[in-house]
């Protein structure tokens, strides 16, 4: 069985919109669109291309689909994160969109089963932001890990991480976290069940 990985990044109030450049997503009006470049150093970036490397098929939402099949698909193969995803199987969320531009792309309509399926067929499942498609995918316990790259700024506005329709779980850290010198942190977090509650931290542990 092969697992689903949630591969985000974040700023400390909880923004992903937009990472990768001002015009990326300006979906809301938008205009802080490539707020990760300042703290974009060597280290983080052998990590991100590391975690692609390791991905065998690759899961998004409409919208970050969009975005990547306008960008990557023109990209050559001298480009390592290039290749890797226009190499890997592509599997797009979608109810209305017939057709896929992005050559070795699958739409999926029924995501819980249809996902169900693909963790039977791929070892590493990768979705890339596509932030309501995840709250999905939590709703059904379909996301095995959380692999969340921290940066260290608020923008005050933008697509939330983990907004409305959220459903409880509890995670683990999968190992330590990470601090690369510009100030972003790598954390890690696998599925581990349902939260515990109810707990009065001002009376003695059992």
């Amino acid at each position: 069985m092969g697992i689903v990985q949630v591969d985000l990044f974040l700023t400390l109030d909880g923004v992903y919109q937009a990472p990768g450049g001002p015009d990326e997503d300006r979906t809301g009006g938008f205009e802080h669109g490539g707020w990760q470049g300042a703290y974009f150093d060597d280290a983080s970036g052998e990590s991100i291309s590391a975690e692609i490397e390791r991905l065998d098929a690759l899961l998004l939402g409409r919208r970050t689909y969009d975005i990547f099949a306008g960008y990557w698909p023109g990209h050559g193969d001298d480009d390592p994160i290039a290749a890797r995803f226009n190499a890997v199987p592509k599997f797009v969320a979608s109810r209305s969109l017939t057709a896929a531009s992005w050559e070795g792309t699958t739409v999926l309509s029924d995501v819980a089963a249809e996902v169900r399926e693909l963790k039977e067929r791929f070892a590493r499942i990768h979705v890339i932001g596509s932030g309501d498609l995840v709250v999905s995918l939590l709703r059904e316990d379909l996301v095995d890990r959380l692999n969340l790259l921290l940066y260290p700024l608020v923008l005050g506005s933008g697509k939330r991480f983990l907004g409305h329709g959220t459903v409880p779980a509890a995670f683990s850290l999968a190992g330590p976290p990470r601090a690369f010198p510009k100030g972003a942190v790598s954390l890690v977090y696998e599925r581990a069940g349902v939260p515990v509650t109810g707990i009065d931290v001002s009376q003695p542990a059992p």
